[in-house]
């Protein structure tokens, strides 16, 4: 009896008291392009990944990342290299359903420019 007590607390408490998940959030979106992420204890530059929009376009795309990502959105980061000190990523909501290059590209704002 004393067995199954012991496992009957160690499920409940398993179950009522789930893991804290940590994840980065958006701080501000500087540009089309580069935004500034942050998770408990550090603050990330990160350039966005294929991405290169008109110069005539530049406000309208910047508004639209501010509107689908507003600050403090959690975010998933998939990180692709550094170029001057800046990492290169896709950037993902937490649910992965939004992905900003495919966002920008969506809305004719940009064009990929992925290397092959």
């Amino acid at each position: 009896m004393k067995k199954l007590s012991k496992i009957l607390i160690i499920i409940c408490l398993i179950v009522f008291n789930p893991l804290i998940v940590n994840s980065a959030e958006i701080l501000q979106i500087k540009s089309s392009n580069t935004i500034l992420v942050g998770d408990q204890n550090r603050n990330l530059t990160i350039g966005l990944f294929c991405v290169d929009v008109n110069e005539n376009d530049e406000i309208e795309a910047t508004n639209l990342l501010k509107n689908e990502f507003p600050r403090g959105s959690k975010v998933k980061i998939k990180p692709f290299g550094f170029k001057e000190n800046v990492l290169l990523a896709k950037v993902f909501n937490i649910r992965g359903s939004k992905e900003m290059t495919e966002l920008l590209v969506a809305k004719n704002l940009s064009s990929e420019i992925c290397p092959s």
